[in-house]
């Protein structure tokens, strides 16, 4: 996440869904919570989680050879999974940036001939700060593995769900961004460069530090969450408690500092991040212990699984449920 500490007092209804993954809800009531049966493995989180975090990528600093170790994996990652790569590749050259970086973009095709028109983007960043000069008891490596591995790890995951389902009516776009550290300078290079291309975008779902829990009777929180109905509409899906308002978030102005934001000045839709870092859970924001051994790998396992149910119910309501108020 961008400079935050700067604030402070100094499925389903697709086609024919696999059913052995996803029981489809009652025609009556669409939005019926619906249950997902296919399940993340903690093993899978935890092996993205550590290679993303590990010392061998060096904090992952735009424009370095530990973010090009980070590109390399993604990439792979999406090819192992059958996600497709957006453009020519999967790397989007950012031209915002005086070195050579890229955003990793890949996508699944919709399966319905007019939804598949439009797009729900779920996004991360995987850059993260690089070297601390001074270093602390001997450590100089910012790893961040809350910001953003852990961000990261769950727009793959969710990717790989939607590779096995097969069952998105609406095109799902799954974007890694870079330079988010450096002033969102990744997101706002590939906003600009799809709303030229006329990219239809329904939503954006950013994923931002989840790799610790909250203490609170809700799973994590929206940035923005009074300028749509996500919100309510992310509950309504999973039937849970699942997402609420920090007063935290709109008070260090938190949707305007990640990658959605670049995305709704561009695109004027809901755009917004979930995150479960309060300010009150973790001690170590941009800073060499933001490690693996930090994170709980439950917790984020957990997280996923519980988003699931939201994010195909994005990508398959019939009509345009998600809404600015």
């Amino acid at each position: 996440m961008k400079k935050v500490m700067m604030l402070l007092p100094f499925i389903l209804l697709g086609c024919k869904p696999n059913a052995s993954l996803v029981s489809s809800p009652n025609n009556e009531n669409v939005n019926k919570p619906i249950e997902i049966l296919y399940q993340v493995k903690e093993s899978d989180v935890a092996a993205t989680l550590k290679y993303l975090s590990s010392d061998e990528l060096e904090g992952r600093d735009t424009g370095t050879k530990g973010m090009e170790k980070a590109a390399v994996y993604l990439e792979q990652f999406f090819k192992t999974n059958n996600v497709k790569p957006y453009f020519s590749s999967y790397r989007d050259t950012i031209t915002n940036f005086k070195g050579t970086a890229y955003n990793i973009v890949g996508w699944i095709e919709g399966t319905d001939a007019v939804l598949k028109k439009e797009f729900l983007l779920i996004s991360g960043h995987y850059d993260h700060i690089g070297f601390e000069k001074a270093g602390v008891n001997g450590d100089f490596i910012n790893n961040g593995a809350n910001d953003d591995a852990s961000g990261t790890t769950a727009v793959a995951e969710i990717a790989k769900y939607f590779s096995v389902s097969k069952s998105n009516k609406r095109s799902a776009l799954f974007v890694f961004f870079v330079g988010e550290e450096k002033g969102l300078l990744g997101s706002k290079h590939l906003a600009k460069k799809l709303k030229q291309q006329n990219f239809n975008l329904y939503a954006q779902f950013n994923i931002e530090m989840i790799g610790v829990p909250m203490k609170r009777d809700y799973l994590a929180y929206l940035t923005g969450f009074e300028k749509s109905n996500m919100g309510a509409k992310i509950n309504e899906y999973t039937g849970k408690n699942s997402v609420g308002f920090l007063p935290k978030a709109a008070e260090y102005k938190l949707f305007y500092r990640s990658d959605n934001y670049s995305f709704y000045d561009v695109f004027k839709v809901p755009c917004q991040s979930v995150s479960t870092f309060d300010f009150e859970n973790f001690d170590y924001y941009h800073h060499v212990s933001d490690e693996f051994k930090a994170m709980d790998i439950g917790h984020m396992t957990h997280f996923i699984q519980e988003m699931l149910p939201a994010v195909t119910q994005m990508a398959n309501s019939p009509t345009q449920e998600i809404k600015m108020n």
